[in-house]
């Protein structure tokens, strides 16, 4: 598995138009400051499944340097709140993504221009709630077995199985997701219009859009 180095990464920011002069978007709103926890640390069996730390993603590139996942500190409380309660049902939360950089979001656009998948990534002229700690990509998987769960479509799928009311499927596939979903809900979280596995946190927008490394929200 080849990382994506820095040089690479910058040559393709430049090739897609992303100069590296370019910053996140300031929003004058955003006056809490920043306290990213790494989620691993508040419970051993809140367990990562990083997908843009490996291939199996739609860049089909590793472009995360380290398979980690980060919250802004009252999020990640929230967070662990659910997946206490969801452990009462037989699951624990598998983490997908977290805390994603700004300048990761805008190559993400760039590259997806024009196909499908550009439905389902934030504009960084916006800004993503990604950046800001306050959004979390997950999915349940069995504690008996540790296996994730068969939900109706797959994470980060470009089609209408991706959306949260989806009514196809499975109806066992269906009700785990929809248990998901009222679970996050309880604890402040509310589910992206189009994406069943992402959660976005109540107070996102106290919080600054964020383009800091992970080496970088570990020692803050």
């Amino acid at each position: 598995m080849r990382v994506l180095a820095a040089a690479t990464l910058a040559a393709l920011l430049v090739a897609t138009g992303t100069q590296a002069q370019d910053r996140p978007p300031r929003d004058p709103k955003a006056t809490r400051r920043a306290d990213l926890v790494e989620l691993v640390t508040l419970d051993p069996t809140i367990t990562l499944d990083i997908r843009y730390a490996q291939t199996d993603n739609f860049m089909g590139k590793v472009v995360y340097p380290e398979a980690r996942a980060f919250l802004q500190r009252p999020a990640a409380a929230a967070l662990l709140a659910a997946h206490k309660e969801l452990a009462r049902h037989g699951y624990g939360l598998l983490i997908h993504d977290g805390y994603r950089p700004w300048t990761i979001t805008k190559l993400f656009w760039d590259m997806s221009a024009g196909t499908p998948m550009q439905e389902f990534v934030a504009d960084p002229k916006s800004g993503s709630k990604h950046n800001r700690g306050c959004a979390v990509d997950l999915t349940l998987y069995d504690l008996a077995n540790g296996q994730a769960v068969q939900m109706p479509g797959d994470y980060d799928e470009a089609t209408k199985r991706s959306y949260p009311d989806y009514r196809g499927g499975k109806p066992e596939e269906r009700g785990k997701r929809d248990l998901l979903r009222a679970v996050m809900e309880r604890h402040g979280f509310t589910v992206e219009p189009n994406e069943w596995w992402h959660f976005n946190y109540k107070d996102w927008p106290s919080y600054p859009i964020l383009d800091i490394s992970f080496q970088e929200a570990s020692k803050r």
